[in-house]
């Protein structure tokens, strides 16, 4: 009943109200518009329960399926190119859309007292973003995949150059650089997988051009292209080119060291409410580009340099964790943890068994709710005292005991305590790494030695010992302040207490990717 009423385009353009309702608000109306602002964020956050609650568990394919004829353009010699509006989900990208909808409800909420000015042009920059960001894990093709890529891009890069801190500009133009760049590597992997392996044969012998991703997916694995669109076949050597043009656009992305730099800056300088959406969704696409793209396209390719994956993965997790550990800000702490974090994915990616891509699927969201609960956290702290700095901080859990509480709850589940997300995702992934990879794994565990250290460091910086003068006279957290810490600490315990809420639905998807590399 729900595919016939489309229920992943409602999910997806349904902020577009709030852009409408926006639009016959004066911008003066600070109230109505956060108002709405909030109120708009929850619909999508409803009807993605919606989806969870309808989806089968036991389908390895994709459901609430739309696909509809969009863009026809014809060739010559019997041939044309199809781009189809084309949305589904299966156990992969389904999380992943309720995910995005719990992280950008709660910014939403985070934005009533964040956000300082034109909060109605903020609101519709932001009602555009959640488009882009419900869309991108929805898109079965490449083409309508790259236009909500594109609008999460242009969208951040105003919602940091303009409500950002004091060098908001360098950091917002810095974002594009690096994600342009990696945008523009995406654009040619696409267009050479389009001229090569996007086709199938229509009616009356036509040769149809696609970028639909099952199509692709098909002819790259089962045989050797019989057409060539600019004279373009599937050679072994346009196989390995897409798969590192695609490894590197999406290490951008997630990021991968080398190309890590611009998220300090991008994190440092943006307004809270856009790094819980940047750290806890946005770059979760490039962890998603990598398992949907370069696993679901080449598999052998993945398999032949998945200890490669395993290194990149144990470089970012002790980088971060080394980097964090002798950071003085409480908010580059939560920068270069969650380039830490972000390893651990790769782990779990790199092990190639069900485990450790169970753990990978675990750690995206767990991370994606406490990279979500750090950043704000960090930005009601700093909302008070104007500072994230451990020597102008201490003490905080005299005056600001429920956020203090809060914050020590996160670090615990970051760490890896048991009953939380982080533990259930950490204990899969070194579980499957164990299993193929035994000495990688071992060197691996010392990392999560290393998150304890500096997670304890930081959180006893800022909350005990003498209090600090700026934190003298702050008080605890408002009421509506507290619903994103309550809310998205609930679902951390809720995946850590209950992982089936979120194994259940993966595992089907999951053994499809295993049976593709043969595992």
């Amino acid at each position: 009943m729900m595919d016939s009423i489309g229920l992943l385009t409602l999910i997806t353009f349904s902020p577009l109200l709030g852009v409408l309702l926006l639009a016959f608000v004066p911008s003066n109306k600070a109230g109505t518009i956060k108002l709405i602002g909030v109120l708009v964020s929850f619909i999508p956050l409803i009807l993605s329960f919606v989806m969870f609650s309808s989806f089968d568990s036991t389908i390895n394919g994709m459901q609430f399926v739309e696909d509809f004829d969009w863009i026809q353009i014809p060739l010559a010699d019997n041939a044309m190119i199809e781009f189809k509006y084309s949305l589904g989900v299966d156990g992969l990208s389904m999380p992943l859309v309720v995910l995005s909808a719990i992280v950008a409800s709660m910014s939403a909420i985070a934005a009533v007292n964040m956000i300082k000015k034109r909060w109605k042009e903020y609101f519709i920059l932001f009602f555009l973003m959640q488009v882009g960001l419900y869309g991108v894990f929805a898109a079965q093709n490449l083409f309508l995949f790259f236009i909500f890529f594109e609008i999460t891009l242009i969208t951040m890069f105003f919602l940091v150059g303009i409500w950002g801190l004091d060098k908001r500009e360098d950091a917002a133009f810095t974002f594009l650089l690096y994600n342009g760049l990696g945008s523009a590597i995406l654009l040619i992997s696409f267009v050479v997988l389009l001229m090569s392996a996007g086709y199938y044969e229509g009616a009356n012998g036509t040769t149809i051009f696609t970028t639909d991703i099952q199509t692709i997916i098909f002819n790259l694995n089962n045989s050797a292209s019989p057409y060539e669109l600019l004279g373009v076949g599937v050679s072994d050597a346009i196989k390995y080119g897409v798969f590192f043009a695609l490894l590197v656009a999406f290490g951008i992305k997630v990021p991968l060291f080398p190309f890590h730099s611009w998220i300090l800056k991008v994190h440092y300088q943006a307004p809270p409410p856009m790094s819980m959406i940047l750290s806890g969704v946005l770059l979760k696409i490039g962890a998603y580009g990598l398992f949907r793209m370069n696993y679901g396209f080449f598999p052998e390719i993945t398999e032949t340099f998945s200890t490669l994956l395993i290194i990149l993965g144990i470089i970012n997790l002790f980088y971060g964790g080394i980097l964090a550990f002798v950071q003085e800000d409480m908010k580059m702490v939560v920068v270069y943890s969650s380039i830490s974090h972000v390893g651990i994915i790769i782990l779990g990616l790199g092990a190639m068994n069900s485990f450790g891509f169970q753990g990978a699927v675990f750690q995206i969201v767990s991370h994606g709710l406490l990279a979500s609960l750090f950043f704000y956290i960090v930005g009601v702290m700093y909302n008070r005292v104007h500072t994230t700095k451990f020597s102008e901080l201490g003490g905080m859990a005299k005056t600001m005991p429920f956020t203090s509480g809060i914050l020590l709850t996160g670090a615990l589940a970051s760490l890896g305590l048991p009953g939380m997300s982080g533990f259930i995702s950490e204990f899969l992934t070194f579980l499957g790494l164990f299993e193929n990879r035994p000495i990688l794994a071992a060197i691996s565990t010392l990392g999560v030695v290393l998150t304890t250290v500096y997670l304890l460091r930081s959180v006893l910086n800022v909350t005990y010992g003498p209090t600090a003068e700026k934190l003298t006279h702050v008080s605890d957290a408002r009421s509506v302040e507290m619903i994103p810490m309550v809310v998205l600490v609930g679902f951390v315990i809720l995946v850590g207490v209950y992982p089936a809420i979120l194994s259940e639905p993966i595992q089907a998807t999951l053994q499809l990717f295993l049976t593709r590399i043969g595992g």
